[in-house]
């Protein structure tokens, strides 16, 4: 039967056998008009002759493409397929269901249109380009399931190319929901940032954002560790990315294994997999956090995690305190869009992120430290924080 259900031969027995691909048949999102086509009237108004009217206003106006068509509106969800949730490089054709999937979450949670565009592209030079050749349709750029290092690389020079926002959601939205956790871990708990000492298991996309944006809240001590242990400063085995990484983290200078680095630790963050022994989890500091987001099997276990921390979170909706992209990216782009910023900074993120916080920020119990993705508070207090930001920090337009 599993193989029926992964490779199905008959489309209709498999969406009978799992309802997962009885949901999918057919796709997950159409295209439907805003305005009438009734009559002669309505198409000539909708299509030509009217909409050379717009069209030269446009041509003498470039600005005015953003009222008088759906760009200032709509973001492009970019991947190569790569890099898929769990399953790995699996092409683009299969990364579809995925990013239709993240289409219907920017509309259903941040009223934001979005189109999925699977590239059939390795090659970085030739990725970035296609995306810059396709941004004039679009008001922000998601990249998504794209494999790193060359994800950094690709959202970096996709930002310095183009005047709209870009942003890597496996890095940054990961970042902006585990930092808002973290913060009310913290406020629950009586403690500052500034005192935490964070430990991440996982140099990956996520790890790297994760780590900056700790450290840009203001979290001095935070340690991050790849297969071959803590990322430092003497190593000479380290990418580009890596040594970037060293450079801003580990203020302590600690060297060794992942093990090791938890010894007193008041953070963990796990973005990585694996397992991290349970004897090692028992020697970090008393009233630890524990943030094991690997899916669907955390670092550690919650039943583990509990017998010695205060607070735990994981990338499971089947446990308390799921750290979960979409209360970050649909309110991010869509207070982003409402301003139509050139950019999004690392100020509109940490704004994302403590807005977030502030949500649930009076009702903070040990299982309450983030809100449901289906608190209806949280997009649009994402949206006017970030919208906010942007005009403080000079990138919004409007």
């Amino acid at each position: 039967m599993a193989a029926e259900i992964v490779n199905p031969k008959d489309g209709l027995e498999a969406d009978v056998i799992d309802p997962a691909f009885a949901l999918h048949r057919g796709g997950k999102m159409e295209v439907r008009a805003t305005v009438p086509v009734r009559d002669a009237d309505d198409l000539s108004l909708a299509y030509t002759p009217g909409v050379a009217k717009v069209c030269g206003a446009i041509a003498e106006q470039p600005e005015l493409v953003d009222d008088y068509t759906w760009k200032s509106q709509v973001v492009a969800v970019v991947t190569d397929g790569s890099a898929v949730l769990g399953l790995g490089d699996i092409g683009p054709e299969a990364s579809l269901p995925v990013m239709e999937g993240k289409a219907i979450l920017f509309k259903q949670f941040g009223g934001v249109d979005a189109v999925p565009l699977a590239l059939d592209e390795r090659d970085t030079d030739e990725l970035v380009a296609t995306v810059a050749r396709l941004a004039p349709s679009f008001g922000g750029i998601n990249l998504e399931d794209i494999s790193a290092p060359r994800c950094f690389e690709i959202e970096a020079r996709l930002k310095e190319k183009l005047d709209i926002p870009v942003f890597h959601d496996d890095q940054h939205g990961t970042a902006i929901v585990t930092l808002a956790a973290l913060r009310n871990a913290a406020k629950l708990s009586g403690r500052e940032l500034g005192e935490l000492r964070a430990v991440i298991s996982g140099a990956g996309a996520a790890g790297v954002a994760i780590a900056r944006i700790l450290v840009e809240a203001g979290i001095g001590d935070v340690a991050v560790c790849d297969r071959k242990g803590v990322v430092s400063r003497d190593r000479e085995d380290l990418t580009e990315v890596k040594r970037e990484l060293a450079s801003f983290t580990n203020a302590a200078d600690r060297t060794g294994s992942l093990e090791s680095a938890l010894a007193g630790a008041d953070v963990f963050i796990g973005v990585s997999g694996g397992t991290v022994p349970e004897e090692a989890v028992s020697k970090m500091a008393e009233g630890a956090f524990i943030f094991a987001m690997a899916n669907p099997n955390p670092e550690i276990h919650p039943d583990v995690a509990r017998k010695y921390a205060s607070v735990v979170a994981t990338g499971r909706s089947d446990y308390p305190n799921q750290i979960n992209n979409v209360l970050a990216f649909p309110g991010v782009f869509a207070g982003a869009l409402q301003v139509r910023a050139t950019d999004i900074t690392e100020g509109m993120k940490l704004a994302a992120a403590n807005a977030l916080a502030a949500v649930v920020a009076d009702e903070l119990s040990a299982d309450r430290v983030i809100p449901s993705p289906f608190d209806e508070r949280v997009a649009p207090a994402v949206t006017a924080a970030v919208a906010k930001a942007a005009r403080d920090e000079g990138v919004a337009r409007r």
